[in-house]
């Protein structure tokens, strides 16, 4: 979906609409506001996306990508890499106020309650392939369900810093990662 004026004007717009969104919340998300920040018309947004939501899910997609799968051989190990890199995304990015009220768009709009669904399973695959390898090279029982293992892995940290408001302490990613994996 290429932008007008410039290979960098879509990655603009984008950009746009995440501080949009970050400084006015869902309340002040309008395609006029994202418009304005990013120096384009409002025909022009609405030529590359239909609808607000659709535009909001657009930004999130493309600044919040899921992470590389890791192979280092061991589970541990390639489960750390991915809690990790999703505690720094947490504890030094606009991502969970921006999710907050990606998640209560969500709550309100059907559709983008669909392509939330989405963007969430698509962000959960990098950790499913990781178990899945590990449970197909003997390092993890047959039994384990990766979805439910993923959930446990992941919860605790939305948790944290969505519902308690409290800081991720340092070792939490390898107690957590010892309680779940666990044989």
């Amino acid at each position: 979906m290429p932008i007008s004026r410039g290979a960098g004007a879509r990655q603009r717009v984008l950009r746009a609409a995440l501080e949009v969104l970050d400084e006015h919340g869902l309340a002040g998300f309008t395609m006029e506001a994202v418009a304005r920040r990013a120096g384009a018309s409002k025909a022009t947004l609405y030529r590359h996306w239909p609808t607000a939501g659709a535009l909001l899910v657009a930004a999130m997609d493309a600044t919040f990508q899921p992470f590389p799968v890791p192979d280092t051989g061991r589970v541990e190990t390639d489960v750390a890499q991915l809690l990790n890199a999703f505690v720094t995304m947490l504890e030094h990015t606009p991502f969970p106020r921006l999710l907050a009220a990606f998640i209560d768009a969500a709550e309100r709009d059907p559709a983008l309650a669909t392509l939330h669904a989405d963007l969430t399973n698509r962000r959960r695959e990098p950790m499913l392939v990781a178990l899945r390898r590990a449970r197909e090279r003997g390092q993890l029982p047959a039994h384990l369900d990766p979805e439910v293992t993923t959930d446990l892995l992941t919860s605790p940290f939305f948790y944290r810093r969505f519902v308690a408001h409290r800081p991720i302490p340092p070792g939490m990613v390898d107690a957590v990662i010892a309680h779940v994996l666990s044989r």
